[in-house]
């Protein structure tokens, strides 16, 4: 009796292993991202995407069964492009807000972001001097923190003076160009910029929010997929070398 189910046990968990793959089989997704948004998702030199969701997204795709194109797009109309069903996702440094989940689905979060202000290095300007001066403040249109800083200046009146931007590294050449006096943007590229070299340093910390895959509402197999495909690959080792890879977590 005990062997007939460790049998039947065994063919129970084979057959959940293989349920996600079977159902993805001959499925191709499309995965919006913006072309300029390192370490999560770029174009690098050879005109190829890539980054951290880029990988992680190509490891869940051969891991799940399915295939997958990362397709570059403007920022501020990749959800209308994803509601339009010219896209079937966003894995590129989404944010999951209030605002963002009235349209779309976002999957299981998958990281956790700090929202960052940061100035040339050697600079004199202080978090102070963002909020109660008429700081030029830079940020990428369509973003969280462009949401974020326009409803804290509308209640609370602060006096920094918004420029908007295409993409975080159009703002840090501004920045280091003396157009602009400071940038709010995610940590995770202004960390990528220092990386590179480029003389930048934060000066504070304005919020944090966490990223997740955008989905259609009517789409509950690719969430599925998608939330099944980060479970493993969290438990893979794989994982760990993405971080060191791209965020340089040891």
């Amino acid at each position: 009796m005990k062997r007939i189910a460790l049998r039947w046990l065994g063919a129970l968990l084979l057959s959940i292993t293989l349920a996600a793959p079977a159902l993805a089989a001959g499925k191709h997704l499309i995965n919006g991202i913006d072309a300029n948004y390192p370490p999560f998702a770029y174009v690098d030199e050879t005109g190829k995407p890539a980054g951290f969701d880029v990988d992680s997204m190509n490891w869940i795709a051969k891991k799940m069964g399915f295939t997958v194109e990362h397709k570059p797009m403007d920022w501020d109309g990749i959800i209308p492009a994803l509601l339009a069903k010219k896209i079937d996702m966003v894995c590129s440094g989404m944010s999951i807000s209030p605002e963002r989940k009235a349209q779309a689905n976002f999957s299981d979060p998958y990281w956790t972001i700090r929202k960052i202000f940061i100035t040339k290095k050697g600079s004199k300007v202080t978090e102070d001097q963002i909020y109660n001066g008429k700081i030029k403040l830079g940020v990428q249109r369509g973003t969280n923190e462009h949401e974020m800083l326009q409803k804290a200046q509308a209640e609370k009146k602060y006096n920094y003076q918004l420029r908007f931007y295409d993409s975080g590294p159009m703002a840090i050449e501004d920045l280091l160009n003396g157009r602009i006096d400071a940038i709010g943007l995610d940590a995770a590229p202004a960390e990528d910029a220092m990386r590179k070299g480029k003389p930048v340093q934060e000066v504070g910390v304005f919020g944090s929010d966490e990223f997740g895959v955008a989905i259609r509402k009517d789409d509950a197999e690719t969430m599925k997929l998608v939330n099944e495909g980060y479970k493993l690959l969290k438990a893979d080792p794989y994982w760990k070398e993405l971080q060191a890879k791209y965020l340089g977590n040891k």
